[in-house]
């Protein structure tokens, strides 16, 4: 070979080593010319608004975004996912699962901009592995509109204090033409997600609660918040608008009645903004904290936590171009102006980051807002196994519908704690 040609291929090689140092540098970049992530997505309400979000970020930083929704268990979808070795490259998981699968997978963020802009950062092994989505609430959602008009007066929700209050208060609002002033949605997810959830977080050490009901120590019969919750409920289920057939009543009619004044009551919580403001949405939905008899603690205050949280695949399924494109969008998720609009005002969620001062467009958050600056707040507990709210939702439906006392239904919960294995946390 002549010496020309010898130097030749070595200046096509040394520029074509250099254009690989140049786009393996990028995060931006790929072999094929763009690098291309995942998204999972397990937050319905926001898959359209999330998918433009990646679409605009994609576009402005020359990367492929896809994003994916599933309505399977959030952690038994996950496991598919790594067990075929594809695994998404952001994960939108429930905290406990940042505790589970985020323990094994997640990246370390520890040094991004946006982890000292928060306070619900989830770290695990003293790595920030959890990045928090939005901040929600649950509590007893009301209409003030609806009430206003049936009573001619206006509402204040600090008034109700008690249960007897609240009963009180429905028995004017029954005087006054509303016959049945309540409603309860009836999926599993809400009745023990969230419902009997309250049960074990309004609790002084909540995780010695729960580890005495895997010890089959606790008779809840016997417990004060339990039955001050469970005496809530029957309130809840006596003025139901949907009690002739309280497990068939669809989700979207019960948002429905809400949303339009034909009730003015339902235990919720702020995310179901989206849903309400489907309908004639005559305005003023708030939400205020669960009233009970029993006076404690936790009187007066609202279960307010980080929801649904992003992590960061670390597997060796996920190149590190890729990690560092999911890495920038999450920043970019977290602090850039276009993002907080999309949070706070497109996507209407109660954002988890201090320097996002857009106004929520959700006026469920307004209430939740105002709880959280006087620190009425009561944490949330996120270690339940993942079958606790389909197999306790079940059992709570059943009361729902009268098929079982309270006494069955306690027994229930109980025999179920007694026979799972602890999340370790």
């Amino acid at each position: 070979m002549k010496r020309t040609a010898k130097r030749a291929i070595s200046l096509t090689l040394t520029l074509a080593m250099i254009l690989a140092l140049v786009i393996c540098g990028s995060a931006s970049a790929s072999a094929a010319g763009k690098v291309s992530i995942t998204i999972f997505n397990s937050k319905n309400e926001i898959q359209e608004h999330l998918e433009e979000a990646a679409e605009e970020y994609g576009k402005a930083n020359g990367v492929d975004i896809e994003v994916y929704y599933s309505q399977d268990t959030v952690s038994a979808h996950l496991s598919t996912r790594y067990a075929a070795k594809d695994p998404y490259t952001i994960n939108m998981v429930d905290a406990k699962d940042v505790y589970s699968l985020g323990a094994i997978y997640g990246y370390d963020m520890t040094g991004e901009d946006w982890v000292s802009d928060t306070d619900y950062a989830i770290s695990v092994d003293g790595k920030v592995v959890g990045f928090p989505v939005c901040v929600e609430a649950r509590g007893i959602l009301y209409n003030a509109d609806a009430i206003e008009t049936t009573l001619g007066e206006e509402f204040d929700p600090e008034s109700i204090k008690t249960l007897d209050d609240f009963k009180a208060f429905l028995d004017r609002m029954v005087a006054g033409g509303m016959e049945l002033p309540t409603a309860i949605l009836k999926p599993d997810w809400s009745l023990a997600a969230h419902y009997l959830q309250h049960v074990y977080e309004e609790h002084t050490d909540v995780d010695a609660f729960i580890q005495d009901l895997y010890d089959g120590k606790v008779d809840l019969m016997q417990d004060a918040k339990f039955n001050a919750l469970m005496d809530t409920f029957d309130v809840l289920k006596e003025y139901n608008y949907f009690k002739a057939a309280p497990i068939s009543a669809e989700d979207a009619l019960v948002h429905q009645v809400l949303s339009e004044g034909v009730d003015a009551f339902q235990f919720g919580g702020c995310w179901e903004w989206n849903d309400i403001i489907d309908y004639d949405y005559t305005g003023n939905i708030g939400l205020m904290p669960i009233p009970q008899n029993l006076e404690d603690e936790f009187t007066g205050k609202m279960v307010v936590f980080g929801s649904k949280y992003f992590y960061v695949d670390n597997s060796e399924s996920t190149t590190d171009e890729q990690r560092a494109v999911a890495v920038d969008f999450l920043n970019w998720f977290a602090l850039s102006d276009e993002a907080k609009t999309l949070v706070s005002d497109t996507c209407a969620m109660i954002s988890p980051f201090k320097s996002n001062d857009v106004p929520c467009a959700n006026d469920i958050g307004v209430s939740v807002k105002k709880y959280a600056d006087a620190g009425l707040t009561i944490s949330s507990y996120d270690y339940d196994p993942d079958d606790h709210y389909s197999k306790l939702g079940m059992e709570m439906q059943r009361y729902l519908a009268d098929q079982c006392t309270r006494e069955q239904l306690a027994e229930a919960i109980q025999n179920y704690w007694a026979n799972v294995t602890p999340v370790q946390h």
